[in-house]
């Protein structure tokens, strides 16, 4: 009698530009590959459930960025942290795993690291999952909006970002606007604020934050790409995201009037709650679109 297949996970490092850059890695070679790119302040074990759920059929790869997980996090003064910057270290990871097609996962910074990579290597994107990453101005909500102001220069901007780097804040970006929080477990924003609580892993957090406002003036980049190119996309969202409300996802539409657009009634980390429906969605989605 045969059982349920579970795939085997490999978690190896691999070296970009003198950094070793950790990632999660299951599936086929052969089969289409999906890239998992996390949020903040997450890292590739956001993915877990969802690799084991689709591990067995497609080719999964999932980094950490540096200062994320368990990639190696050299201090601001050692590595210039910024939105840029990621995109080059991800270049580079990709170049040396030898992926040049692939469909990719964009979730939070995922959206804006992804969107980098894309734009300077269209020819590797061969689809989009986008999950509460946000591409649009409207998909700003006023704390979003809020966030993005502070940038270095403004007076009290750093102690901002600072307020946000708790362990209260960080579980309330996973309970937030969840419709059944017990079914969002605990061990996503214990081990983000533990890799937070690192040392020097703040510092860079803050580094990061002050940067975002630049990924505002490279959305409409991002979305003449999207307009020329027409990747195939599925769009899954958590319609009560505090950062990224629905006005964003539904934006999408626009350069993209043949996405698949799914909304749940959860917030942020859709996945956490909502994986039973979202992962069937990327299984059908991957199988119709990734030969």
């Amino acid at each position: 009698m045969s059982g349920p297949t579970v795939p085997r996970i490999h978690h190896r490092t691999v070296e970009v530009s003198g950094l070793r850059v950790f990632y999660r890695e299951a599936g086929p070679a052969d089969a289409p590959t999906l890239l998992l790119l996390h949020g903040f302040p997450s890292g590739s074990h956001q993915f877990t459930r969802l690799i084991d759920a689709l591990g067995d059929r497609f080719h999964l790869v999932a980094p950490d960025y540096p200062g994320f997980g368990h990639s190696e996090s050299p201090s601001p003064a050692e590595f210039d942290y910024r939105f840029d910057t990621l995109a080059d270290v991800l270049e580079g990871f990709c170049l040396a795993l030898g992926l040049d097609r692939f469909a990719m996962y964009v979730f939070d910074f995922g959206a804006p690291v992804g969107f980098r990579l894309a734009t300077r290597h269209p020819e590797w994107i061969t689809g989009l999952v986008v999950q509460n990453g946000n591409a649009y101005l409207e998909g700003l909500s006023d704390l979003a909006r809020g966030t993005v102001a502070n940038r270095p220069g403004v007076e009290g901007a750093e102690e901002a970002v600072r307020a946000i780097l708790t362990a209260e804040v960080t579980r309330g970006q996973y309970e937030g606007g969840a419709a059944d929080p017990t079914a969002v477990a605990p061990d996503g924003w214990t081990m983000d604020q533990h890799f937070l609580d690192l040392p020097g892993r703040k510092e860079i957090q803050v580094e990061l934050a002050l940067d975002y406002h630049a990924n505002l003036d490279r959305y409409p980049e991002w979305q003449a790409w999207l307009r020329a190119e027409q990747p195939p996309t599925l769009i899954v969202w958590g319609r009560n995201d505090a950062f990224f409300p629905e006005p964003g996802a539904r934006a999408y539409l626009r350069d993209l009037p043949g996405a698949e657009l799914h909304l749940f009634d959860t917030g942020h980390f859709a996945l956490e709650e909502r994986l039973p429906e979202i992962a069937p969605l990327i299984a059908d989605f991957l199988g119709r679109t990734q030969k």
